[in-house]
């Protein structure tokens, strides 16, 4: 039991058991990048029928492979947040900068506004696997962080890698529905997510993750880590055909302990895919198409 008047730290576990590390390992894959636009309609009508084609033609031959490979995604926004939503999964930050680079150089470019963006690497959390690894590892008597330590953690880095390398570097699906947000876990003088223990936030994770398996089939969930990258720490990603069953995924989770009492939320956008064929018509103000 802890001394009167002194608070456990965050690593300290049940009695007899050993003390383990506080930080999860975790598997990075494709660099993200949101790109939020707002339409320049009224420039946009001064062109003639000619030019609009120009700019639109330049536009489908840089989108329209990065559309088919899966990469790159463009969707019409709903609401006042911005009109185009570009979402962008490289294989690396090197080639989501060319990504970035090559959209700014064109033309139709010149008719979009920025919004806003978010900078964010696929994240695959690895809590069960850390808490069963550390464990083993304290039992046996290996020091954190010593060269035996290391080579284990890296050996389960490896097998995971491979394992979920497919997840790592997904395509971008082609769900009629995005919805997009950011978020972070709570840091604040009364709850605190990070003074947890490491098997207390991999129980809550555990349960949170039920919920999400709930709508397998639905809703295809993709998260990203934006630590020292941008704004919040996790972007999300839902995409799926019914935008109700996003609705329903995450006012379920607003139930369970670790989004209820642990996070918080930033602003959503719910985009309707549009196919770079269907680009004029959207700009034009009619259907997107799908």
């Amino acid at each position: 039991m802890p001394r009167k008047g002194v608070r456990m730290s965050q690593d300290e576990v049940t009695v007899g058991q050993p003390t383990l590390p506080a930080v999860p390992l975790t598997l990075e894959g494709a660099a993200v990048l949101h790109q939020v636009m707002e339409f320049r309609r009224a420039a946009w009508r001064e062109l003639s029928p000619a030019q609009k084609t120009g700019v639109l033609e330049e536009a489908a031959g840089l989108l329209a492979p990065w559309e088919e490979a899966g990469s790159s995604a463009l969707y019409s926004l709903l609401g006042h947040k911005g009109d185009l939503l570009l979402v962008h999964f490289c294989g690396s930050f090197d080639r989501l900068h060319d990504t970035q680079l090559a959209v700014q150089a064109l033309r139709l470019r010149d008719y979009l506004e920025p919004r806003g963006s978010y900078v964010s690497v696929v994240e695959l959390g690895l809590y069960e696997s850390t808490v069963k690894l550390y464990r083993a590892l304290a039992e046996r008597g290996v020091a954190p962080h010593s060269e035996e330590w290391k080579r284990e953690v890296e050996e389960l880095l490896e097998r995971q890698r491979a394992a979920m390398l497919p997840r790592l570097f997904p395509k971008i699906p082609g769900a009629r529905f995005l919805s997009f947000y950011p978020m972070d876990r709570k840091r604040g003088e009364t709850k605190n997510w990070y003074a947890l223990p490491i098997e207390e936030r991999r129980r809550q994770m555990e349960e949170h993750g039920t919920v999400g398996r709930r709508y397998a089939g639905k809703v295809q969930q993709v998260i990203s880590g934006s630590i020292g990258f941008d704004d919040w720490e996790w972007g999300v990603d839902l995409f799926g055909d019914d935008p109700v069953a996003f609705k329903k995924l995450i006012a379920e989770m607003r139930y369970d302990e670790v989004s209820g009492v642990y996070s918080n939320f930033g602003a959503f956008y719910l985009g309707v895919r549009c196919p770079v064929a269907k680009l004029r018509a959207l700009l034009e103000g009619r259907a997107s198409g799908g």
